[in-house]
């Protein structure tokens, strides 16, 4: 069985959310809660995506085994969404996706299965825009970031103000992508990792790579201290 069809872990508890947000919206996440859980990470899709990513959720099976709580989260209203697949107008409103990601992380505060874990956030595409704005504006809630195939020159000067960990995995055939996180890896003041994945593309689709995209996710979710500062 691929990567991409691995069923979630049984002693994981999953459930439907629906997290509100501004002006009585609210956005839909799938949370996934292995027994025994000792901190959570929160997906934020990339632009045109969802939760129901399967490259997302199969990295999210991965951390549920080890014994990592996942929430994937739609960052668009189900209307906004409606509107997007025809203007495409939202997808690439870093602004927004960066608030609602924010929100989301004070609302797993109080969620049943992450209320008092420590929190990671990983984002693809333009949601690791979203993710690194997210952790620089919540320094001491987010103890560590990946990004997948990452638009993080997009988080511009939020770059430099992230504290936590950032962990950068591009694919070795993406170069517009691997050039703009190798620059952004120059500006990023916390601890960081470039991790190249040789002959990937952008989806990761290529044999293996998603495999290495989820393992070295995990060990950087579940590691104690992150690595020295280095580019691939």
């Amino acid at each position: 069985m691929s990567l991409e069809h691995a069923p979630s872990p049984t002693d994981t508890a999953t459930s439907a959310v629906r997290i509100p947000i501004e002006e009585g919206a609210h956005l839909n996440a799938d949370l996934g809660v292995p027994v025994g859980a000792s901190s959570a990470v929160l997906f934020a899709h990339g632009s045109g995506s969802s939760r129901h990513s399967p490259r997302n959720r199969a990295v999210a099976a991965v951390l549920q085994r080890a014994g990592v709580a996942t929430l994937l989260l739609d960052l668009l209203t189900e209307r906004e969404e409606e509107h997007d697949d025809v203007t495409a107008e939202y997808r690439f409103d870093i602004p927004l996706l960066a608030r609602r990601t924010t929100a989301v992380i004070d609302r797993m505060a109080e969620l049943p299965g992450t209320r008092g874990l420590p929190v990671g956030l990983f984002g693809a595409s333009t949601g690791a825009a979203a993710a690194l704005i997210a952790a620089a504006e919540r320094p001491d809630r987010v103890n560590a970031v990946v990004c997948r195939g990452g638009r993080v020159d997009l988080a511009e000067d939020a770059l430099g103000r992230v504290r936590a960990p950032v962990l950068l995995i591009v694919g070795g055939r993406d170069p517009q992508v691997l050039a703009l996180n190798r620059d952004a890896a120059d500006r990023i003041a916390a601890p960081h990792r470039l991790e190249v994945v040789p002959g990937a593309t952008h989806l990761f689709a290529e044999q293996h790579a998603l495999e290495t995209v989820a393992l070295a996710a995990r060990l950087w979710f579940t590691r104690p201290g992150p690595e020295p500062s280095t580019t691939g």
